[in-house]
This record gives C-alpha cells, sequence and structure tokens, in this order.
C-alpha cells in the first residue's frame, strides 16, 4: 500500500468533516448529521483498517515504519528569524494497532448511541462531540511528535468536558464536567514542561528526534532545579499520564465523569480519552527508561490498580463499579510499563478498550430497559435489579463474556494480557525487593476484580427480581443492530485467542501445537539506537518505505535472554499464570457465595471492617482532602492573602498611590503648560510679535506728511548734532 494524503489523511478527515458539517447541519436535520457522525466514523475505519492489514499482515517488520512531515510554520520566511515548527504523522506497528482499535470501537460506540440517545432532546448535538472526541483521538495516534500530541490531548480534555457536563441542567453534572476538566490540567500543565524541556534539550520534539537523542547521549550530563534532565522530563511528561489516564493521586475525575450518557463513558473509559495517557507513555518509554522512573511509575499503577478495586467493591451504581474498574485497569497498565513488560501494557490497552466498551454498552443496555414509571428515570442501582437474564439474554451473554475477560479468566483476551502482566512484576520482584509490593498489590487487585465483577453479574442478572414492579415493566429485548450486534461483535473479540498464538497465553505451551504470536512478534519497546539514520519524508509524497526490503520479524519464545534466564522467566510465568486462574476463580467463588447462593452474609464483613468500609465508601476521603483541605484549607486562605495583598497593598500602594504620584506631576505639568509654556511661551510671544507690529504699523504708515516730519525731525537733529 502506497502512502499518501489520500490513504492517510480520511482517518482524522472523516469524523473531523462530519463534526464541522453537524454544528451548522444537526440542529435542523438531526437523522442526516447523525448518519454522517457514523459514515464519517466507517470511512476512518475503512483507512485504519487498510493500515492495520498493510502493517500486521504485510510487512510483519518491528522497522516498518511510514514518517511524513510537513512545516506548519516558518517565521525565516516571513524574515523574522530561523524559527520553524514542522508537524508530521509517524505510522508504526503500535499505531496501526491503535488506530484500528480506536475507529473500531468507536464506530461502534457511534452505532450504539443511535439507539441510546434516540429519544434525548439533544441527540444531534451529542454526536456533534462524538465526532469531535474521536478526531482527537486520532489525530493523537498519527502525532509523530509531543506538541501535536498535546495539541489534540487538549481537544479530548475539552470534548471530555462537553460530554461530561452535557445535561448541564443538572448542577452534578457541571459540577464533574468543572472537576474533570481541573483535575487533568495539573497533569497537563506538567505534560507541557516536559515538552519545554526535551525541545531545550533536542531542539526538537519528534519521537524520532528524542530517541535519537537519547542514543547518542545529549541528556548526560544535564540537571534540571538539581535533578538529571532526563528524570525531570520523564515525570513531568507521565505526569501527564497520571492526569489524563486517572492514576493516583489524580484519579478523583474519572468517576464523576459518570455524569455523562453512557456511550461517552464506553469512549472516555475505554477506546480514547484514559488510555491517551498509557499509549504517551509507551511512546515515551525510552526517557521514562533514562530517567530511571520505572520504580515509581510501578508503584503508581500498583496503588491505582489496587486502591480503585478496593473502591469498586462498596459501589452500587452499575456504572460507578465500572468506572473504578476501569481506574484499576489502567493501574494494570502502568504497572506493566513500570515493570518493563512494554509488550503487555499495550496489550492490555488494547484489550481493556475492547471489553471495557463492551461493558459499558452491556450497562448503557441494562439503564435504558430499567425505566422507573414512578420517578420516570432510568434505573442505575444494582440492588434494584436482579434476574435480567431472562429479559436480556443478549446483553448477559455480552457482560458474561466481557466479565470472564477483566476477570482474567483462561480462554480471554484479560487472562493473556494481565496474566503478562503480573509475571513480568514477578519477575521484577525475583530480582529485586523494590518490586515485591507491586506485585503483591497488582495479584491482590485481581482477586478483588474477580470478586466485584462477579458481584455485580449476580446482582443484575441472576436471582430472584429485587423489584418486581420495575422487573414487570422491563421489555424483553430483541436483537438490533444498533442494540446487540455493537455488542455482540465487541464479544468475539474478548476471546484471548485474538492476540495470542493460542487460548491460554504465551507462557502456557500446547503439545504438537506451533506458538505464534503477531501481538508479542510486532509489538516490542523502541530501539533507540535504530533512529540515528531515520529519515522523514514529504507529507504530500509517496512513501518509499514500501520499497525498501525488511527482515521479517519472528517470534522468539525466549525472548533475547540466555537459555537459563528464559527457562527461569518461563517458570515464574507459569507460577504467575496458574496464581491468576486461582484468583480468578476465587473472586468467582467468594462473589457466588455472598450474591448467589447467599451462604455467606456480606453484612458480616461490613461490620468487621466498619471503618474501612465508610473510608470506601468516601473514597478514601480523596474528595474531602482535596475539596476541605487542598482548596479550602489551602488554596482558598492563600486565594483571600492574594486578595487582601491585591486590594490593600497592590492595589492601594502601586495602583492608587501611582495614580497620586501621576496626578500631582500632571498637576505640575499642567501649570507649567498654562503658566510658562501658553501663557509667557505662546501667549507671549504672540503679544510680543504684536507690541512691534503696532510700533511698526507706527512708523510703516504709507502716509508722506508723515514720512516728511520724521524726515524734518531726523534733518533737526543731525544739525543739531552738528553744532
Amino acid at each position: 500500500m502506497e502512502y499518501t494524503l489520500g490513504s492517510i489523511l480520511p482517518i482524522v478527515l472523516g469524523p473531523f468533516l462530519a463534526f464541522a458539517v453537524n454544528v451548522f447541519l444537526v440542529k435542523r436535520w438531526t437523522k442526516l448529521g447523525v448518519f454522517l457522525s457514523c459514515f464519517g466514523m466507517f470511512v476512518s475505519l475503512f483507512y485504519s483498517f487498510r493500515i492495520f492489514k498493510d502493517f500486521v499482515f504485510g510487512k510483519y517488520s518491528t522497522d516498518y515504519y511510514v514518517h511524513k512531515v510537513f512545516t506548519w510554520f516558518d517565521l525565516k520566511a516571513a524574515g523574522i528569524s530561523d524559527f520553524a515548527v514542522d508537524m508530521g504523522i509517524y505510522l508504526d506497528n503500535m499505531s496501526a494497532v491503535m488506530l484500528f482499535m480506536v475507529a473500531g470501537c468507536a464506530f461502534l460506540i457511534h452505532i450504539f448511541s443511535t439507539y441510546y440517545m434516540a429519544e434525548d432532546k439533544r441527540f444531534g448535538r451529542f454526536f456533534v462531540y462524538l465526532s469531535l472526541f474521536t478526531t482527537g483521538m486520532l489525530g493523537l495516534v498519527l502525532s509523530d511528535n509531543l506538541l501535536s500530541v498535546f495539541i489534540f490531548w487538549e481537544l479530548m480534555g475539552f470534548c471530555s468536558y462537553s460530554l461530561i457536563g452535557f445535561y448541564y441542567e443538572k448542577e452534578g453534572a457541571g459540577n464533574a464536567s468543572m472537576k474533570a476538566f481541573m483535575t487533568t490540567r495539573i497533569g497537563d500543565v506538567f505534560f507541557l514542561v516536559g515538552i519545554l524541556a526535551i525541545w531545550t534539550t533536542v531542539g526538537s520534539v519528534r519521537f524520532t528526534d528524542i530517541y535519537a537523542a537519547i542514543s547518542s547521549g545529549a541528556f548526560d550530563g544535564l540537571t534540571a532545579v538539581g535533578i538529571p534532565l532526563a528524570t525531570f522530563a520523564a515525570f513531568s511528561i507521565f505526569m501527564g499520564t497520571i492526569g489524563k489516564s486517572a492514576q493516583f493521586p489524580l484519579q478523583v475525575w474519572l468517576p464523576d465523569a459518570m455524569w455523562g450518557p453512557t456511550p461517552c463513558s464506553a469512549l472516555i473509559h475505554a477506546a480514547t480519552m484514559v488510555a491517551a495517557g498509557v499509549y504517551l507513555s509507551l511512546r515515551m518509554y525510552p526517557l521514562m527508561e533514562l530517567g530511571g522512573i520505572t520504580t515509581f511509575i510501578a508503584y503508581i499503577g500498583a496503588i491505582t490498580a489496587f486502591g480503585a478495586a478496593t473502591i469498586a467493591l462498596v459501589q452500587t451504581d452499575i456504572k460507578a463499579v465500572l468506572a473504578y474498574s476501569t481506574i484499576s485497569q489502567l493501574g494494570y497498565m502502568v504497572l506493566g510499563i513500570g515493570v518493563g513488560a512494554y509488550n503487555a501494557a499495550f496489550m492490555h490497552l488494547i484489550t481493556h478498550a475492547v471489553f471495557k466498551a463492551c461493558l459499558f454498552l452491556s450497562a448503557g443496555s441494562v439503564i435504558h430497559s430499567l425505566h422507573d414509571h414512578h420517578t420516570h428515570a432510568h434505573v442505575q442501582e444494582m440492588p434494584r435489579m436482579g434476574g435480567l437474564r431472562k429479559k436480556m439474554p443478549l446483553t448477559f451473554l455480552a457482560m458474561l463474556c466481557c466479565t470472564f475477560a477483566i476477570a482474567g479468566f483462561p480462554l480471554f483476551s484479560g487472562f493473556v494480557s494481565k496474566d503478562r502482566i503480573l509475571g513480568d512484576a514477578l519477575v521484577m520482584a525475583s530480582h529485586s525487593k523494590a518490586y515485591w509490593i507491586p506485585a503483591f498489590l497488582g495479584f491482590t487487585a485481581a482477586l478483588l476484580t474477580a470478586f466485584y465483577m462477579f458481584r455485580m453479574m449476580f446482582l443484575t442478572f441472576f436471582g430472584e427480581p429485587r423489584d418486581k414492579d420495575l422487573y414487570d415493566h422491563t421489555h424483553v429485548e430483541k436483537l438490533s443492530w444498533n442494540r446487540n450486534v455493537p455488542l455482540l461483535i465487541l464479544t468475539v473479540f474478548t476471546l484471548g485467542a485474538w492476540y495470542s498464538g493460542n487460548f491460554f497465553g504465551a507462557w502456557v505451551k500446547v503439545p504438537g501445537v506451533e506458538h505464534k504470536e503477531w501481538f508479542a512478534t510486532l509489538i516490542e519497546k523502541p530501539h533507540v539506537e535504530k533512529f540515528k539514520a531515520y529519515k522523514s519524508l514529504p507529507f504530500g509524497s509517496v512513501d518509499t518505505g514500501a520499497d525498501r526490503v525488511f527482515e521479517e520479524s519472528h517470534y522468539d519464545p525466549d525472548h533475547g535472554m540466555s537459555k537459563e534466564e528464559a527457562h527461569h522467566v518461563h517458570l515464574i510465568h507459569n507460577i504467575g499464570a496458574w496464581a491468576s486462574i486461582v484468583i480468578a476463580l476465587s473472586g468467582w467463588f467468594i462473589a457466588f457465595m455472598m450474591y448467589s447462593k447467599r451462604s455467606w452474609n456480606p453484612g458480616r464483613w461490613v461490620n468487621t471492617f466498619s471503618g474501612w468500609y465508610r473510608a470506601l465508601q468516601n473514597k478514601y476521603y480523596f474528595d474531602d482532602l482535596y475539596v476541605k483541605g487542598v482548596l479550602q484549607r489551602g488554596l482558598l486562605p492563600f486565594n483571600n492573602l492574594l486578595a487582601r495583598f491585591d486590594m490593600g497593598v497592590y492595589d492601594k500602594y502601586a495602583i492608587d498611590g501611582w495614580e497620586a504620584v501621576n496626578r500631582f506631576f500632571y498637576r505640575i505639568a499642567r501649570w507649567v503648560d498654562n503658566v510658562i509654556v501658553d501663557s509667557i511661551g505662546v501667549d507671549g510671544t504672540g503679544a510680543s510679535v504684536r507690541f512691534f507690529n503696532v510700533i511698526l504699523r507706527t512708523f510703516q504708515n504709507g502716509k508722506i506728511q508723515f514720512y516728511f516730519i520724521v524726515f524734518l525731525f531726523v534733518m533737526v537733529g543731525y544739525i543739531w548734532k552738528l553744532v
């Protein structure tokens, strides 16, 4: 496939043009606007699949890439300076997989939204935001530099603000959107500082130039605020991930994002916004490694995974369970980055996007079906549900498969990706005691994940209906192209075989079956030494890389390690795999005994751990810490102090005092102007001119008699002088 403008730009232009047209069209012709949004996403999916097919099934090489640039603006042409900014696209195996995932999930979410939002009074406006949101994520994936990543990053931030606060007539939605916007801005400020730190060192923010600079030692010996520059830049960039991907301690915004419509929750929490932070860290992994912050990253991911999983245990809102589940799974991805499981972290990003999008859409199907005819509101509380598998068998099937996946059951994708992260965490723990805590928290969070997900399933779909009136008013589900089909398509891709050589993963060998893994073969961390000679092409040119011969990549079961080391790693991964299976089954069993068979009373655990239970209900008091502590007791008094300084000192002395000084000098200047300049200088000059004019006019009056008399006086004077 030849990569030109016509084969790359439609990926972004499809949803963007739909957004641009719908801004003017959708209010009057809503159905046409919705069709354009869906069609725009289909165009993006079509071209993304072409790239995915070419990279994955064509070249099959980790060295295959497409890098094209164009000059965004050049001050040299204007004669101002030599400063110029280039933009471009960078395609490799990771971006090809990411594009296909984003476009595929977003397209199915668009289709489901035509069902879920059909009766909403702002049906068309929702698709306007949805198209722009998807544009931002696709543009971010295609970006070849941190600046354009930051631009699309902020575009998604604006869209998430708009979608979370979509029901702006509700006070909670407005507060949630502002909370999300302000919390993520903290990470964004650090991200921007990191970009500036890299630019001042490398002179460029392209990924390829950063890799080449790392390879050549450009960061060696440089410091910023007393620490190595590589560490400072890596930490700043990772802070962007902490904000955008809702990692500890900036995780507080994501649960409140549930105020938005459920399809936008599927988009924000699965394929786009939260995945952007992890994707950024994967792109910048060589810098994270050089800066020596991988251990810090592992701890942040492990704490996030465990903390969010514990809070999910006590949630009764079905969307809240999935929200904290998202935070926890993002923690696993970040944990994978911290323990060096680069391939597994990205695989979990992809697998999570699929099953979490399906989970949110399934939750949307449940919520949309449960309508309280007394309050005329949709029901999201699981204690009011029960027995819904009989009314919604297709939604139940989709949600069950996704629950198996996220819980880490064999045969499903979550087992393949999460098992590798936990296995690599165990490997790192075997080499360093510093990693024992992240590994322990990771495995514990896996147990909690299986428990709270099956708790959700038992409360929602099993047992007798706990609200008989609500159950009786629920219609029996029928197969629908825009309700069930998107769920069933996503369900198919929850199987682990799509991502690994067999249903069990890389570390389980099936006798007599050759093990092939396209994912593990093609996705590997960047080898910075390869980028010293990388060349980009002009944006409008045909890609010449297609003519180059690449060595086909092959799956290495030893992953470049010696036989002894590979045997050690395989052994630990096998232990981790079996531990993951036991953990998943244990979580299911505990949930079954508590919420299906009801042999174990959950209230007993609540009473035993009442203090922790209250802490979980209050989300570990993070909101109280930030609102009552940081804002009300910290920033608000500081703001009041600044206000008093501003009004009592700056305004009184600097502004009002300077006004008094100006008035004093104004009065002096006015006196000088009026008396000296005007009265003496201007008016005095005029008076003297008029005086001499009178004298001259007297002597030069044109009368001969006067001249004759003057002549006589002159002559008398001369005679008088002579005598």
